[in-house]
């Protein structure tokens, strides 16, 4: 019998592509875009594993583990995220992922992923598993991390995770699928809110906590 698999992500392009890579060797039994509809589909059809997006409108993934998998332990969650950094992947989890990998995975190792999942093992992309390594190690200081970034609303974290990796106004702006001029209101708010003065100084930052 086929592993069963519910696959969570807000847009609704990239579900489709998703469905189009794994459905020849697994069932996709349901499919939500949001925190409400993705508790619902998952108790509703208790799914094998659950390819999760982190960031989406309601809470993001942490929000969806939490309301599941206290009362449904039998389903497992892989994080399929865009996000590769520090933060996300730590966070998600603790809240009990059993594995994170990111978007630029293939369709084979998806499905490799997804079939380590179901049987018990944990999964990371490999620069992803150094952060958990890190992590429970004490080197990255996670709860000063998480008091960063409480400040910022998760648009300006994409925002922030972009400029301080060095795209301009206008590549964030089309990868976020925003106006170049909302991308500059992110930013003076990034600054203001976290204390810095430019995008030199918000490139150090995000550095030094590992976060790009």
């Amino acid at each position: 019998m086929s592993l069963r698999v519910a696959i969570v992500d807000d847009h609704a392009m990239f579900r489709t592509g998703v469905r189009a890579e794994v459905d020849h060797d697994v069932e996709v039994v349901a499919e939500a875009e949001d925190v409400d509809t993705a508790v619902e589909a998952i108790i509703r059809t208790l799914p094998d594993v659950v390819l999760l997006d982190v960031h989406m409108p309601g809470g993001g993934g942490l929000e969806v583990i939490r309301r599941v998998h206290p009362r449904h332990l039998e389903v497992k969650f892989l994080a399929l995220s865009v996000s590769d950094a520090a933060e996300d992947v730590i966070g998600i989890i603790r809240a009990g992922a059993r594995g994170y990998v990111t978007k630029n995975i293939s369709g084979p190792e998806l499905v490799d992923a997804i079939r380590r999942v179901a049987s018990g093992d944990a999964v990371f992309s490999p620069r992803l598993a150094g952060f958990v390594l890190d992590a429970f190690a004490g080197t990255i200081e996670v709860a000063q991390v998480d008091e960063d970034l409480d400040r910022l609303t998760e648009r300006e974290r994409e925002v922030m995770r972009l400029i301080a990796r060095g795209y301009a106004y206008k590549e964030v702006a089309k990868e976020l699928f925003i106006s170049v001029k909302t991308v500059e209101t992110h930013v003076s708010s990034v600054l203001r809110k976290l204390q810095l003065s430019s995008r030199h100084e918000l490139t150090r930052w995000a550095n030094e906590r590992r976060l790009i």
